[in-house]
């Protein structure tokens, strides 16, 4: 039998997971642990990172959440910038590994909106069965009211699962994502960060009497490439997304902060 390079890698992530949780979880960095879905036979992995001070979180006054998605080809703990500045704002992060051995390509050719819609659904499950099954297990944290954050086609499965009709996202951050419109709801707050070497889609991006309509902000990156949002980009291009993403959270406004924000 031959094995393919994703199953070795697979097998090689899930070994280091497991000798790095007690590691990672005494040095209070966070902790990798793999849930898994009977429902649909998927083993999920994720990684947990803490507020900076957890000592606040309770179940009478619990801390916020947000379901961190990797870009498609991305490993779901390539982004520490990011999960680093929402803990700094007090938020838990929990990073998920969408893409699973013997799971189907992600389309490149033809209507990518309807070839992809099977990718978005399925991440879309995956980002409802870990909030509903962490929920029950961290009661300090408000997994009723979340933040979803994704980049490129994680931030398409994002917003893919707010426009499935699922009510608990509160904030919704996508990185140059291309595909999925943005909710039109105004019941979510919306930050969409964009890249100066793709266009989104049309449609996928609001207009402008739409941004005026809901609590939203489109913020253009200059010379932000789509492959750097990630650990190994740029630090200035790290640095510039992490001020956007907190002054976003923390009621701030996010003009100046990069080449152009529309609000």
């Amino acid at each position: 039998m031959t094995i393919k390079p994703i199953q070795l890698w697979y097998a090689v992530v899930l070994a280091v997971m497991l000798l790095l949780q007690v590691s990672a979880t005494e040095a209070g960095k966070g902790e990798y642990q793999v849930l898994s879905d009977a429902q649909t036979q998927r083993d999920i992995p994720i990684h947990i990172s803490y507020p900076q001070d957890r000592s606040v979180c309770s179940s009478r006054s619990p801390c916020p959440v947000a379901l961190l998605s990797s870009g498609y080809g991305v490993a779901y703990d390539n982004y520490t910038f990011i999960s680093n500045t929402l803990n700094a704002v007090g938020y838990l992060v929990v990073a998920v590994q969408h893409e699973l051995p013997g799971d189907p390509p992600l389309a490149v050719r033809g209507d990518l909106y309807t070839a992809r819609r099977e990718n978005w659904q399925r991440g879309a499950n995956s980002l409802e069965f870990v909030r509903t099954e962490l929920q029950q297990r961290m009661p300090n944290y408000n997994f009723a009211g979340i933040t979803l954050v994704g980049h490129s086609n994680g931030g398409d499965i994002s917003a893919w699962y707010i426009n499935s009709g699922l009510t608990s996202v509160k904030q919704l951050i996508t990185l140059d994502h291309r595909r999925v419109p943005l909710p039109r709801l105004e019941t979510v707050a919306v930050l969409s960060i964009r890249g100066s070497d793709f266009s989104a889609d049309d449609g996928v991006l609001y207009t402008t009497e739409e941004l005026k309509q809901f609590d939203a902000c489109i913020v253009q990156v200059t010379d932000a490439k789509h492959n750097d949002i990630t650990d190994f980009g740029p630090d200035w291009l790290k640095q510039t997304l992490s001020k956007a993403i907190a002054a976003f959270l923390t009621g701030r406004s996010v003009r100046g902060l990069s080449g152009k924000s529309i609000c």
